[in-house]
């Protein structure tokens, strides 16, 4: 999956914020909500990059535009984190984990959170029982 700008990020967030589908109006009111002020130019021009990407497809109705995204937000964050995982540690999984934690960045709760969540997509306890 390509690399895209902060910008760009910003109005996926927030047409997946809306359901995966956003008018023009719909996608200025939300970024006025978050004190993005930016021009109808800027706008469309990053839509655009994000349609020619193949992260968002366009449909004309009537004189509006609807966009909706091709890529979920769930589907955007593996895929980065995979090129991140790559990119910053050569793949080792338990490097990013321990610098998590070596910063305060995971706590014992979200620890708690994961191994529950392992177990459960495991089937049984993380200890072998």
């Amino acid at each position: 999956m390509q690399q895209i700008s902060d910008y760009e990020l910003e109005l996926m967030k927030v047409i997946w914020a809306n359901g995966g589908t956003a008018l023009y109006a719909e996608i200025v009111a939300a970024l006025s909500v978050k004190g993005m002020e930016w021009t109808k130019n800027t706008i469309i021009t990053l839509l655009s990059r994000l349609s020619d990407k193949g992260l968002l497809k366009t449909n004309k109705i009537g004189h509006r535009n609807k966009y909706t995204a091709i890529v979920s937000e769930d589907e955007y964050q593996s895929s980065q984190t995979e090129t991140f995982l790559h990119k910053v540690y050569e793949g080792n999984a338990k490097g990013l984990v321990s610098a998590l934690i070596q910063k305060d960045l995971l706590s014992a709760a979200d620890y708690e959170d994961l191994k529950k969540y392992w177990e459960e997509l495991n089937g049984s306890s993380a200890t072998g029982n």
